[in-house]
């Protein structure tokens, strides 16, 4: 059994896969600083919800954006399972080229997600990433990461709002039935929405027109992408599961 962890700034992300097939999905909050010992528990009552035990996993993946549960994380892995997990970064075979001014600053779930969007749907493609940030990344023909726009994601918006204006207040993320409103909380969920939605569609049209390719693949994947690309023609492809496949998809080419 592989186990995938995809960290996150906000929800860490874990799988299993058994025979390349995914089994499992939980989640948990990342920031909260846990021990070694905290995770490792955790880890295995999670394994045991899989009807496994944590002696069938084989082999763990990790990518991560948050270096400082790290320490902890990849200790619960060699106490608990025995198992010294591969860490997505620079010097490991990905069969990701990052072309960038400094290629170690490029983040691992951009990373995965390349390797993924090349294997499952083929490239060139942009892949949009719905997270605390929501990152346009361009995925060139030969599987290279060309280039990434970063913006604040739709929950980041909606808490800078509601931590500095004293009378905004939190509110469900989703679509409104129309954009004019008159409630605040609908005027907010339309400002978000909607705002994301013309957000993605201009910086996809420039990425398109800037890159010279026209016909290029559009895969969505994060937690609110599934809000936004029912909304909109740009968006080819949802797949919630993409960063997860491409954790499983890097972990086979560094064991080869």
């Amino acid at each position: 059994m592989l186990m995938v962890i995809d960290v996150s700034n906000t929800i860490t992300t874990l799988g299993t896969f058994k025979d390349e097939k995914l089994q499992r999905i939980y989640r948990i909050t990342t920031k909260v600083a846990r021990t070694s010992d905290e995770y490792g528990v955790l880890l295995r009552d999670l394994v045991r919800m899989s009807n496994a035990s944590h002696k069938d996993v084989e082999g763990i993946i990790i990518a991560s954006v948050v270096p400082t549960v790290m320490y902890s994380l990849t200790n619960a892995c060699l106490k608990y399972f025995h198992v010294h997990p591969l860490i997505v970064g620079p010097g490991m075979k990905t069969g990701v080229r990052v072309r960038a001014e400094n290629p170690k600053e490029a983040g691992a779930d951009l990373i995965v997600n390349a390797a993924a969007v090349r294997e499952l749907y083929g490239t060139p493609a942009i892949v949009i990433d719905y997270g605390t940030a929501t990152s346009y990344q361009l995925v060139l023909e030969d599987g290279s990461l060309d280039s990434v726009v970063i913006a604040p994601g739709i929950q980041t918006s909606l808490q800078a709002l509601t931590n500095d204006a004293a009378r905004i207040m939190d509110v469900e993320i989703r679509k409104p039935r129309k954009i004019l409103n008159n409630s605040t909380a609908e005027c907010l969920q339309a400002g978000l929405v909607y705002g994301t939605i013309g957000e993605t569609e201009y910086i996809v049209r420039k990425m398109k027109e800037e890159s010279g390719l026209k016909d290029i693949k559009v895969v969505a994947t994060g937690g609110f992408g599934k809000v936004i690309a029912k909304e909109t023609d740009v968006i080819d492809v949802y797949d919630s599961l993409l960063t997860l496949q491409g954790l499983r998809i890097i972990y086979n080419k560094a064991k080869k």
